[in-house]
């Protein structure tokens, strides 16, 4: 029967981009220097890379810079303070128009949280820190989105990712559980 390992094979802790998986962690202070718009291109492409159901890509991204902007959000969003300080953020949305109908209708939740991890991982693999902030499904949190940012009916805002140099170095955490692997079946 199959075993699952306590320890890492060593040519997996070798290994940068598993390692940069399990050394990412969520960042909420940043210090003042600006993410380069290089950077910002890397993360938004790693975002898109995602996979979608279908491959129907139903995520739209709007990068937001401007300082006023980022005050209004953190001041609407409960868990989203940390973007007044941030010098920048990613607001992933989901496309209406690009989402599949019928039984498979929320796909679009997976394929925006499967484009969110990448643009965490890859702000991660540039040296900088990001946090997901929750927005979807609580219309108390998009709403005020929709009108500071000026979105349509069309879009639906999933979370706002603020993204910046960390202000200090964070602690990995371990978050390795076997009690939570079951083989084949639950016991």
């Amino acid at each position: 029967m199959l075993q699952i390992k306590d320890a890492l094979p060593q040519e997996i802790n070798n290994n940068p981009a598993y390692l940069n998986i399990l050394t990412r962690t969520s960042v909420r202070k940043y210090t003042r220097e600006p993410v380069s718009e290089d950077a910002l291109t890397a993360i938004l492409h790693a975002a898109m890379a995602a996979p979608s159901g279908m491959n129907k890509q139903p995520w739209e991204f709007i990068v937001i810079d401007d300082r006023e902007l980022l005050k209004k959000l953190a001041d609407v969003l409960p868990y989203a303070k940390m973007a007044a300080e941030a010098p920048v953020a990613v607001l992933v949305c989901g496309n209406k128009e690009r989402i599949l109908s019928g039984v498979d209708d929320n796909l679009w939740e997976q394929d925006c949280s499967a484009a969110t991890e990448n643009i965490l991982l890859a702000a991660h693999s540039l040296g900088l820190g990001a946090v997901w902030t929750c927005l979807y499904p609580h219309e108390e949190r998009m709403d005020p989105v929709k009108n500071i940012l000026n979105i349509g009916d069309k879009l639906i805002p999933f979370n706002l990712i603020p993204i910046g140099h960390p202000e200090h170095e964070h602690p990995v955490i371990d978050k390795w559980h076997p009690e939570r692997i079951h083989i084949n079946r639950m016991p």
